[in-house]
């Protein structure tokens, strides 16, 4: 994961590559309680793997007690426009639904990042009035 996540292409709107594999295995080693600190939130995380078992990206989802979920993902650039995120979140959203009980999902991403929206909205998902920075877009979608 620390090479695709290296991958520059992917940070054009926001955060930054991992600054070392130390890091990034610390960072991991901190997903996998898959609790928050305080235990209020399930934090949830999956490798996308292709069929070979090559690492194409990941999604992610924060489930709040009151059964809600944020997600959030990254694909490598190289896997951009060929459907896999799209079929990756589209499972992330069908896990949570069907193992958390997840009736309302949010998200939230840069406005200039027009493939991100794109993706979203062909999942069901639509402008939301919820407070984010003024350059992000909030989006949601109710099962």
């Amino acid at each position: 994961m620390f090479e695709l996540l290296s991958d520059p292409k992917i940070y054009r709107y926001e955060n930054e590559p991992p600054p070392s594999l130390e890091w990034l295995r610390a960072r991991f080693g901190k997903l996998e309680s898959r609790r928050s600190p305080d235990g209020r939130e399930k934090w949830l995380n999956w490798v996308i793997r292709l069929e070979s078992g090559e690492a194409a990206g990941y999604v992610q989802a924060t489930v709040h007690e009151d059964g809600r979920a944020a997600i959030a993902y990254v694909l490598g650039s190289r896997f951009w426009d060929k459907g896999i995120g799209r079929a990756a979140v589209s499972s992330l959203l069908g896990i949570l639904e069907r193992e958390h009980g997840v009736r309302r999902f949010t998200a939230v991403l840069k406005r200039a990042n027009e493939r991100s929206r794109l993706l979203l909205e062909r999942l069901g998902f639509s402008a939301a009035a919820f407070p984010v920075a003024a350059d992000e877009l909030a989006m949601e979608r109710r099962a």
